[in-house]
């Protein structure tokens, strides 16, 4: 969820006179991440660390929001990292922060907002117990729904309350929702125009008057906290929208994007993808895998078939292509490998060029096309993607190995020979059919493997990834039957 690492252990429960005496202060929320983002600013500290591709258009502007004090709302397509920007602003809390122990509502001892809290106070004085939470702990989220209520966001009359005799008038009957829960801390609220319009209504004296009501009690409770919300453009959700006077009481209004450059949209890819998970067993013989390893070169296909599939004019852009789209294409070409290692008996999984189309089956349901619907249409988007993939592979193999002299490989061809791979072809079979390869070390150093892991499974990569590339350049010839793959002249 957020930033669980507990970096130093939690002190000592203490008293509120211990408290005191050490000159602590109840900071309000707003202030704590101003303060905690300046001292990052000028250490030269990344402030949303694991953000990639906003460091110069949203992230500046969400710091001059946390500067302004003002709550925000992010306005962007899906897969752009919306929410994961909003978990990462609990890393601008302190670690640690004391706590009313007891305490709903995160009370500081010293600023105590709920009755209970203040009889506490009033009982104890100074040998009130204190405690501490973690900065993990600050955080609420709520993902808007329909059936969302009141008493989810705000809080309701406890029944059971009310039956053990407590009046109802008694502010103690109340049962607090998500919102008062997360006080001193950062509360979110997922795709705000789905929320119901009334529902809506009960937020606008949490952003303003920083209050809540419920049900009519005569309750105040100055609740302290950072409200940020997400939402998709307006012009793409009609499921609702977000009312007028809310939209108003945001502080500052956020536009999100997908990666602008290539190198943030491979680098993200690095930083998500989880492709590259430990040894895996392989049944119940002593024998396994080592981790799989996907080349940098089929990262960056992914990353333009990523980028090509947000530009065409087969899919509708009002709707945009997550980054989740890309993240888990690089993770079945990571898992296709696997499975041809398991397979073939081979103890290095590399991916390879043929296991790119299996990208397009597993992610297919990752994408809105315009116009779909029927089952023509279905064998359309199949083949667009399938052209799209062809398209990233070329400008890659061009990117990559333009200048490179690739007429040692292709003579092999001349005297009518064929190289056969597939899915399931190991890395030694495919080798095998080519016998000495010339400057195959400097291919596999101009596609960014060093020269220690240059092992039989990278060179079979490299020279899949070049017979596919001279494929794409017409200068060989290729024949595709299911998942057998044939080159020749």
């Amino acid at each position: 969820m957020t930033d669980d690492a507990r970096q130093t252990p939690a002190p000592a429960p203490t008293t509120l006179g211990e408290l005191r005496s050490t000159g602590a202060t109840a900071t309000p929320v707003k202030s704590e991440l101003r303060a905690n983002l300046l001292a990052r600013l000028a250490a030269g500290e990344p402030s949303l660390p694991g953000i990639v591709g906003f460091e110069d258009t949203v992230v500046p502007e969400v710091e001059r929001a946390l500067l302004a004090g003002h709550d925000l709302v992010l306005l962007g397509e899906r897969g752009q990292g919306k929410t994961r920007l909003i978990r990462t602003l609990v890393g601008l809390f302190d670690e640690w922060t004391p706590v009313l122990i007891g305490s709903e509502l995160n009370e500081h001892p010293m600023a105590p907002v709920s009755v209970w809290a203040q009889r506490q106070v009033a009982e104890h004085g100074d040998a009130t117990p204190v405690g501490w939470l973690h900065r993990s702990d600050r955080f609420g989220e709520k993902l808007a729904t329909p059936d969302t209520s009141v008493g989810d966001l705000i809080g309701d009359v406890d029944p059971i309350k009310v039956a053990e005799g407590r009046t109802l008038g008694d502010p103690e009957t109340v049962h607090y929702g998500l919102v008062p829960r997360t006080n001193r801390g950062i509360f979110s609220i997922n795709e705000l125009p789905d929320l119901a319009e009334r529902i809506q209504v009960a937020l606008l004296n949490v952003l303003e008057e920083r209050d809540v009501q419920i049900r009519g009690y005569r309750v105040r409770l100055p609740l302290d906290l950072l409200l940020v919300a997400s939402a998709n453009p307006e012009d793409y959700t009609n499921r609702g929208r977000i009312i007028t006077p809310l939209k108003d009481r945001f502080g500052a209004e956020v536009r999100t994007h997908y990666p602008l450059e290539l190198a943030d949209e491979i680098r993200l890819l690095h930083q998500e993808a989880q492709t590259s998970w430990g040894g895996v067993t392989t049944g119940t013989g002593s024998g396994g895998l080592d981790a799989p390893v996907v080349p940098e070169h089929l990262v960056e296909i992914v990353a333009r078939f990523t980028r090509l599939v947000r530009e065409s004019s087969h899919v509708d852009q009002r709707s945009g292509v997550s980054a989740r789209f890309a993240i888990a294409g690089l993770e079945t070409i990571a898992a296709s490998a696997v499975r041809r290692a398991a397979v073939a008996g081979e103890t290095q999984p590399v991916a390879r060029v043929v296991d790119l189309p299996s990208i397009v089956p597993a992610s297919r349901g990752k994408v809105e096309f315009a116009d779909a619907g029927s089952d023509d249409d279905d064998d359309r988007e199949v083949e667009v993607l399938e052209h799209l993939l062809r398209q990233a592979t070329a400008q890659t193999f061009r990117a990559r190995c333009a200048g490179f002299d690739l007429t040692g490989l292709q003579e092999h061809f001349t005297a009518g020979e064929v190289v056969e791979s597939g899915e399931l072809v190991p890395a030694a079979a495919l080798l095998g059919q080519l016998g000495t390869i010339p400057k195959l070390a400097e291919l596999l150093g101009r596609l960014g493997v060093p020269e220690g892991e240059q092992s039989a499974e990278q060179a079979a990569a490299a020279v899949e990834f070049a017979l596919e590339g001279l494929y794409l350049t017409r200068r060989l010839a290729k024949d595709t039957d299911g998942s057998r793959t044939v080159y020749g002249a």
